[in-house]
């Protein structure tokens, strides 16, 4: 995030154009340094969650568009004035002006969450710290939220350091692009003299193709990526690009009249309080919502340009106003561990006062480095004298970030269970035959169940997480089914399901497992059961997308669902056509009110029993897994913080279970001729539902099953999908 020109930058004399020549701009601009205050206060009090400001975030919008304006400008003057661009002193005062203040704030962040994070956590944050460190941060941020499965991870104190990622990605590629179309304009035109006016339109040309294919990048990202969108400077760069434009067409600006200039900045102002207060997060972002702040930077700046008397300037250049913007860089880095690391200090989670305090605090601190760090050594006239001197404080600064996370990586090493070595989970088929009133297959469901339940009345007091834990806490988050990687789960945007078949794939008899993720991680158990049993297994699956005909919108996608619809739609016909013996329905009752339904409500359960009385229709007998129970929190973060108090991370059953929902799905998947299978008992006591189950960690995450538990459980599967293939 860059600055505004100060004074003394305007002072030196070697930088004068010469006659004829319009600066980009040259004056110092209060009202910038007051546009500043006004985005970093949208930020902050939007992460703080002032009621009314959803749509704060807009505030990095206004970021770049300043610092496209700002570096633009200064790269056109150093063109216009000596022909090229001094790229070690424009990379000298970025170091100066970034680097200090943003490694102290990295390091102490991260030495803050290396004490006070759980371990698995604290190593996967001091991973993020490095990235931040060199400022690649926002692409290690995109992959990350590209993964369903690790979507619901906690934020990472590190998380806004991608917007200084793009920055710096910017002033990269930015320079090399000015001193690029400086060589083409010098090679295609005759040489100028010493009085002429050098011409803004070849760069004006060049950025406006720029902003363009970014702009189409953004909507088309925003549709299909939109972690990548949000994150990537491909998708943020015509946001840059904006200010740069305004930069190259001073002159215009300034040529405005008084009044329409001051409509213009007042109209701005507008555009950005209204993106403040209108858009949010479900709001698809960047895409076309982002033009709202970006026109309305755009519009205060460039009238700003023409100084209008009654502008919205004057009140940007208000004494407040500049105060808060001289420190918004600070305050930017600081409020944001601030508020993520408070609670754990303070034992419980904020409520709005709290947050608001907070937000005092790292405003306290962001003080203390503008004046400690940020302006001594800005304008310290050694290191101003010096372009070498800048960068070699940078690079130190950098090296000394990226070393301290790394030795606090070390300091917290991979957290392993040192608890004694626990027997594994092992469920065998009945020794004996079942008494002649008895059917077998409801005898073999309940023996094997009793089996897991006296494993499960074992471990739920179990303190010390085992030695042997499998998989160990380290490996847990990428314990993935291979369905998840083979394209046997569809990702948010696809369509379509190719064939998926494991088990004996030549078999007449196929069992097909549907529905979303919930589905996908029982997996490793039906295929050791259709391998054991001599079925065909179809695995027919989608993110965040239950086979129930429910208006769905996703949280992801900022939309409605569309994708799924059209995938519910296509699984339906496939099943029909293809009438398997067995489909099993499973999916998450995860799904809150943002994405347009309530689980265990009425018309989740009509729709239960439309859609199992539909499957019937086909011939296919139909089997409804209950839910597993809900942790509560991520499992094996939870565990890396409580290696001697296991049942700290066990949730008590009540909590975990919603046993009213479990019957009332019961009952629906009855009236529409299906048989259902209540879980609960293979994962919960009367009182509490443990996360390890002899040496396996039953969870992954926070509501996806380990691939060894489920492996454990299979016999079990087969069980259920033994009984369910029976006549009658």
């Amino acid at each position: 995030m860059n600055t505004v020109a100060s004074p003394e930058r305007r002072r030196r004399s070697g930088n004068r154009p010469p006659a004829g020549v319009q600066p980009a701009e040259t004056r110092f601009r209060a009202d910038i340094e007051g546009l500043r205050a006004v985005a970093v206060l949208a930020v902050v009090l939007f992460h703080a969650g002032v009621p009314g400001i959803d749509g704060g975030f807009v505030g990095v919008d206004i970021f770049f568009v300043v610092s496209g304006f700002l570096i633009t400008g200064l790269l056109w003057r150093n063109v216009a004035t000596t022909g090229h661009v001094g790229l070690a002193e424009f990379y000298g005062a970025r170091a100066r002006r970034l680097l200090p203040a943003g490694c102290i704030v990295l390091v102490a962040t991260a030495i803050g969450s290396a004490l006070l994070l759980p371990p698995l956590q604290a190593r996967a944050v001091l991973g993020d710290g490095i990235a931040s460190a060199l400022y690649v941060g926002n692409y290690r941020f995109a992959l990350h939220g590209t993964d369903y499965l690790a979507a619901d991870a906690p934020p990472s104190p590190f998380q806004h350091y991608w917007s200084l990622g793009v920055e710096e990605q910017f002033y990269l590629l930015w320079p090399a692009l000015i001193i690029g179309v400086a060589w083409l304009v010098r090679r295609r035109s005759r040489r100028l003299d010493a009085d002429e006016t050098p011409s803004t339109t070849p760069y004006l040309i060049v950025l406006a193709v720029v902003a363009a294919v970014s702009f189409a990048v953004s909507l088309d990202w925003t549709r299909t990526l939109p972690p990548w969108a949000f994150f990537s400077l491909p998708a943020r760069g015509w946001e840059l690009a904006a200010g740069g434009l305004v930069a190259l067409s001073v002159r215009h600006w300034q040529r405005l009249p008084s009044v329409v200039a001051a409509a213009a900045g007042w109209t701005g102002f507008a555009l950005i309080v209204v993106a403040c207060f209108r858009l949010g997060e479900t709001t698809p972002y960047p895409g076309t919502a982002a033009l709202v702040p970006v026109v309305g930077t755009v519009l205060v700046i460039g009238a700003g340009c023409s100084a209008p008397r009654l502008g919205v300037g004057r009140s940007l250049s208000l004494r407040p106003m500049r105060a808060v913007g001289r420190v918004s860089y600070s305050w930017y880095l600081w409020h944001w561990p601030v508020l993520l690391l408070a609670p754990i200090v303070l034992g419980r989670s904020l409520d709005l006062t709290d947050r608001l305090a907070m937000v005092m605090v790292s405003a306290g601190l962001a003080g203390l480095t503008l004046v400690l760090v940020e302006n001594p050594v800005r304008f310290a006239a050694p290191l101003r004298r010096s372009a070498s001197r800048s960068l070699v404080l940078g690079g130190a600064v950098t090296v000394i970030a990226v070393c301290a996370a790394l030795v606090l990586l070390v300091a917290r090493p991979v957290p392993v269970g040192h608890g004694a070595a626990a027997a594994a989970l092992t469920v065998s088929a009945p020794a004996g035959s079942a008494p002649p009133a008895v059917d077998p297959r409801d005898a073999a469901v309940n023996d094997m169940t009793a089996q897991v339940q006296a494993a499960v009345a074992e471990s739920a007091g179990l303190q010390s997480v085992p030695s042997n834990l499998s998989p160990p806490l380290a490996d847990a988050p990428p314990d993935k089914p291979e369905v998840f990687v083979n394209g046997c789960v569809r990702s948010w945007l696809e369509v379509g399901q190719d064939e998926c078949a494991s088990g004996a794939v030549a078999s007449p008899t196929t069992v097909a497992l549907v529905g979303d993720s919930h589905a996908a991680m029982w997996a490793p158990a039906f295929e050791s059961a259709a391998e054991q049993k001599q079925w065909r297994l179809e695995t027919m699956g989608k993110v965040t997308c239950p086979l129930l005909d429910l208006p769905l919108t996703s949280p992801y996608l900022g939309r409605e669902y569309t994708e799924c619809e059209q995938w519910r739609g296509e699984i339906v016909d496939r099943l029909r056509t293809e009438r398997p013996r067995l489909v099993v329905l499973s999916m998450s009752r995860r799904y809150g009110a943002d994405f347009g339904f309530t689980v265990y409500g009425q018309a989740w359960l009509d729709s239960l029993t439309r859609l199992v009385t539909e499957l019937r229709a086909t011939g296919a007998a139909v089997l409804v897994l209950g839910p597993i129970p809900d942790p509560q929190s991520t499992v094996p973060t939870c565990l890396s913080a409580h290696l001697d108090e296991a049942t700290a991370c066990s949730p008590p059953r009540p909590v975990a279970v919603n046993d009213a929902g479990v019957a009332a799905e019961a009952t629906a998947t009855a009236v529409g001729g299906g048989r259902y299978a209540d879980l609960t008992s293979l994962f919960c006591t009367t009182e509490r539902c443990p996360v390890i189950v002899g040496n396996d960690l039953v969870y992954r995450d926070d509501n996806h099953l380990t691939l060894e538990h489920a492996q454990a459980l299979s016999p079990v599967v087969a069980a259920l999908a033994d009984r369910a293939l029976a006549p009658g």
